[in-house]
This record gives structure tokens, C-alpha cells and sequence, in this order.
């Protein structure tokens, strides 16, 4: 950067190098700073002050993220700093649950560009897109969507970038990954959403989704190209419908290093959740009985990973899968049921072993919990109030801690709130849910609520990919992740009734994760560092907000 002529224009437009007001006199000096910039030579923590100031002055959460998100295009050591100094605040602030809302709004909230829209019907263009950037700079990171299914609240067509954006966001607010190397990317195949195809300011490609041999040719077309001129990136994916998320993570998962958070990140950090609960209880894994409602891909991707933690500890598959009931919105899945996807069919029940419930063609979940009395119920179902009065005073009456997690998001999606499940329980279910909640006060006791929040392990796989320089993410790292952050769990929480971390420790967790990460793929192979280097390299790359002494 030495070496290059930085013009004032560039260097206060650039929010990757903008100090603002924090620019040196020397610096002011060399990039004819004087005058555009107020006489005041200000340090960072004179700022923070400044932009604490204006987030209490905005009245909704949606207004503080549009204000962070402007920060952010501006001053990005700044933004960052202020959101790790302030991680509890403003993590729902600059994701969920806000994001959501923001994603809904992106066509009216929009004010500069960030990431990528790489549209079906400009695909001519993709790769010529790809190539420039990649030749003007070095990306180690990319979140991708196609917007389809973004949080609970379903397609939000070109809106869903704003996913990317945020979840990139905490990559480096957490991970400690350089936002330098980062890159958000919407695939804009379209829209089914008739509210945004209405909407004049929507800002996407108006038209139907694109579907079959189309879909899956540009995705490729994509993923080819990020191949090539990117190709030892890590590549998420992020929020794409159940009917795709699969088959791309399957068909792609070989080929280079990538994974899909709603599948494997959302698994790893329930499964941690079940087993910080599990020994809460003074319990078993293998003693548990374990109902998921909610059959799609992350409802099977949760169901799976907690299969595998049970063949590490010593049951066979088939065993394992004895102790799930998947419902969905048809009900118990069993095979008199038609349309099964081939990820759901580990977790089929036999109809003929069902008799003894009643001769039924659809069980509900209440049928399914008042049968098998579940020890843990996991929401993963994108519908609220699922988990009813009846079915928790029924768990409780029979099993003296249940495990409840309803997990969808946003919070209006939850399918319950703790503040119910803790009085419904008397106090003893043991509770981590998919949005923030407040704390809850029954009977004199003060519950804090876990989020089970992917951002406790994809910061950390980051980290660990960057670090470790791992060519391939398996299930097995992602069972190390999830194994860690449990492990982690009683040990740096003060609080007992938490079943996660506190997010105040979140940037050490992540770096215990990446390390557990690296160390796994050392094993498989996927890493050429050795174990006493691990240490040292992570240390090295990891990334904090702060000022370079001069641009």
C-alpha cells in the first residue's frame, strides 16, 4: 500500500483504511487531509463516545442497525471496534433478530454498495465479476445465499444479502477474521415473493424464482468460478431452501472447502446445548428419548450430528436412531407418509410399529410426546407457540429436567417463549432458544437464557480454516466444534441455569473452537500444521479492531 498514490478521496472512501477524525497530523499532511476533516485529531476511544451517542439517540433496533450498517461502509475498524466492546448489546442488533427485519426493508434501507448481486439474467457477467475482484483482492471468506430462506420469514428474494453482510460481520467481530478478506454474495435467481415482486423500490431481479436444471447450472456456474479464482476459499452457504441445501452441500462439500451453517452449524451448536444439558442433568446421551419438530434440513442436519455424537460414545447406528421422532407439518414422519426427501429418511418410522398409539395416518406432536415421553424437544419448525402448555406440563410431570430448545428465529417464531416453559416446568426445564430472549425471575430465581446461536461455531470455523489452512470441512470437525463448545459450557459459565456460554466470552470460545477444529483436521489430514504450532498461528491471525499507526 506504501508503494501506491492514495489520493484523500480514496483513503476517506476506503472503510477498510478511513480513520475519520483519528487520522494523525502526519497523515493529514501526506494525504492532503487538512480542511476535509474537522481541525480535532481525535483516538478511537474518543469516538466510540461519539457513535455510543448516537445509537442511544435512535429510537428502534432497526434504526441502530441502519446507523451500524453506515458505519460500517465508512469506518470499519471503528464499527468493529464499538461492537466488540459492546458484543452483548449489539450482536441482535447487527444480527438476529434485526437482520431479519432488515432484510425485509433492504429495498428501502439501501444506501451503499456492499458485497456482490450476481443475477441470472446478467450471468454472462459472473465470471468477469469474480475475476476483477479476485484481481484486486485476496478473499479467504464468502457467505453466499439466494435469499429463499432467510431466518423464519421465508424468500426475501435480493433482500437476503443482508445475511451475508451480517453474518460476515461476526466472522470478524468474533473469529478475529480480517473483514479485508471477506465477501458476501446474493445469487439473485428471482422471486416467489409477491410483496417484493409488487414493491417498486425492490431492488433484485423481478421475476419468478428460476427453478430445476437452471438453478443448478448457475449455482455451478458459481461455484466453478469461485473455484478458480478463489480456491482456497472458505465458502458458507447460507439460508437456502431446504430442497437445495442438500443436494448442493453434497454435490460440493468434496470439492472444496465449504460447508452450509443451517445444516452443520445449527447441529453442532444444539448438539453442544444437548450435551451441557445432559450433564447439567446428570444424565446420558444414550438415555435420552429426542423429539426435533421441524423435519427440514436443519431439523436432519440436528438429528444427525447428535447420532454421530451417540456413535462416539459408543452406540451403533442403528441404536442411535432409535431414540429420534422427526415431526413435520404433516406430522410424525413414518413411511405411509408420501413425499419423504432422501435426507429425512434415517428418521422414518415404521407405520405397522405404530399401532399401538392408535390406528392413525398422521401423529401430532402432542400424539408423538404423550407416546414416546421425550426426555428433549427441539424446535427447529419456523412456527410459534408449537410447544404448548400441555405438552410441557406433561414432559415435566415425568421427566425432572426436560430439555426444551425451541430454536427458530426471529423471535416471533419461537415456538415458545422461556418465560412460559420455566413456569409451565415449575422451574426445572433447562431451556436454550434459537433468538435472544430476556432473563426470566420465577419463584425467586433468575434464569438467563442461552441462544443457541450458530455464531458460537462459525466465527471459530473460520478462524480455524484461515489458521490451519484446511482444504476440506467435515462432519467429524464439526462434531470436534460442537464437542468443545459443550465442554466449554461448564466451564466458563457463572451462571448455572445457562446451558451456553456466556456471549460476553464469545471471541475466546471461538479461538478454544478453532483450535479443537484445526487439531481435528490435522487428524483426517486436511491441515498441514503441527499440533505445537497451532498456538502460535492462531495468535497470528487472528484479527482486533484497532488503528494502524500510520496508512
Amino acid at each position: 500500500m506504501a508503494n501506491k498514490i492514495i489520493s484523500s478521496f480514496d483513503i476517506l472512501h476506503n472503510p477498510l483504511l478511513n480513520k475519520g477524525t483519528a487520522f494523525t497530523k502526519n497523515e493529514r499532511d501526506r494525504y492532503n487531509l487538512h480542511g476535509i476533516l474537522p481541525g480535532k485529531i481525535e483516538k478511537i476511544e474518543d469516538q466510540l463516545v461519539r457513535v455510543r451517542d448516537a445509537i442511544d439517540m435512535k429510537d428502534t433496533n432497526l434504526e441502530k442497525h441502519i446507523y451500524l450498517r453506515a458505519l460500517q461502509d465508512e469506518n470499519e475498524v471503528l464499527f468493529y471496534r464499538f461492537v466488540v466492546e459492546n458484543i452483548n448489546e449489539m450482536l441482535p442488533i447487527i444480527y438476529t433478530p434485526v437482520v431479519g427485519e432488515a432484510c425485509e426493508d433492504f429495498h428501502h434501507i439501501y444506501r451503499h454498495p456492499r458485497g456482490l448481486f450476481l443475477s441470472y439474467n446478467n450471468r454472462e457477467y459472473l465470471e468477469k465479476i469474480l475475476a476483477e475482484i479476485s484481481s484486486e483482492r485476496e478473499i479467504k471468506v464468502i457467505v453466499v445465499t439466494d435469499g429463499e430462506r432467510i431466518l423464519g420469514l421465508g424468500d426475501q428474494g435480493a433482500g437476503g444479502l443482508g445475511i451475508p453482510i451480517g453474518k460476515l460481520s461476526l466472522y470478524s467481530a468474533i473469529g478475529g477474521v480480517n473483514p479485508k478478506y471477506t465477501l458476501p454474495i446474493i445469487l439473485d435467481v428471482g422471486t416467489n415473493n409477491p410483496e417484493r415482486l409488487e414493491d417498486i423500490q425492490y431492488l433484485g431481479w423481478r421475476h419468478k424464482r428460476i427453478t430445476g436444471d437452471n438453478y443448478y447450472d448457475f449455482v455451478d456456474q458459481f461455484v466453478q468460478a469461485v473455484k478458480k479464482y478463489f480456491p482456497n476459499v472458505l465458502l458458507q452457504f447460507e439460508d437456502f431452501a431446504q430442497n437445495h441445501a442438500y443436494p448442493l452441500l453434497n454435490k460440493y462439500k468434496d470439492q472444496l472447502c465449504t460447508f452450509n451453517d443451517d445444516i452443520q452449524g445449527t447441529a453442532s451448536v444444539v448438539v453442544a446445548a444437548v450435551l451441557s444439558a445432559v450433564q447439567m442433568a446428570k444424565q446420558k446421551l444414550s438415555d435420552q428419548k429426542i423429539i426435533v419438530l421441524g423435519a427440514g434440513s436443519a431439523g436432519c442436519g440436528i438429528s444427525q450430528q447428535l447420532v454421530r455424537a451417540m456413535l462416539a460414545r459408543g452406540m451403533s447406528r442403528d441404536e442411535a436412531l432409535r431414540h429420534f421422532y422427526l415431526v413435520d407439518r404433516v406430522g410424525l414422519l413414518h413411511n405411509k407418509i408420501h413425499d419423504i426427501q432422501e435426507f429425512q429418511h434415517d428418521f422414518v418410522k415404521n407405520h405397522a410399529d405404530l399401532e399401538a398409539w392408535g390406528k392413525k395416518d398422521n401423529y401430532s406432536l402432542f400424539d408423538v410426546v404423550h407416546n414416546v415421553k421425550p426426555t428433549i424437544l427441539i424446535g427447529v419448525s419456523g412456527q410459534p407457540n408449537q410447544f404448548t402448555e400441555e405438552i410441557i406440563t406433561k414432559m415435566a410431570g415425568y421427566c425432572k429436567n426436560p430439555i426444551i430448545l425451541p430454536l427458530s428465529n426471529p423471535t416471533s417464531r419461537s415456538e415458545a417463549t422461556p418465560e412460559n416453559l420455566i413456569k409451565w416446568s415449575n422451574g426445572n426445564a433447562l431451556i436454550a432458544t434459537g433468538s435472544p430472549f430476556p432473563e426470566v425471575n420465577f419463584n425467586g430465581t433468575v434464569y438467563k437464557i442461552s441462544q443457541s446461536n450458530n455464531v458460537y461455531i462459525f466465527p471459530g470455523m473460520g478462524l480455524a480454516v484461515l489458521a490451519g489452512k484446511i482444504t476440506r470441512i467435515t462432519d467429524t470437525m464439526m462434531l470436534a466444534a460442537a464437542e468443545e463448545l459443550g465442554r466449554l459450557s461448564g466451564v466458563v459459565n457463572s451462571n448455572k441455569t445457562c446451558l451456553l456460554p456466556e456471549i460476553s466470552q464469545i471471541r475466546k470460545v471461538s479461538e478454544k473452537i478453532s483450535i479443537a477444529i484445526i487439531k481435528q483436521a490435522i487428524k483426517e489430514g486436511y491441515s498441514r500444521l503441527k499440533e505445537d504450532e497451532i498456538a502460535r498461528v492462531i495468535e497470528k491471525t487472528v484479527w482486533f479492531p484497532e488503528y494502524t499507526k500510520e496508512v
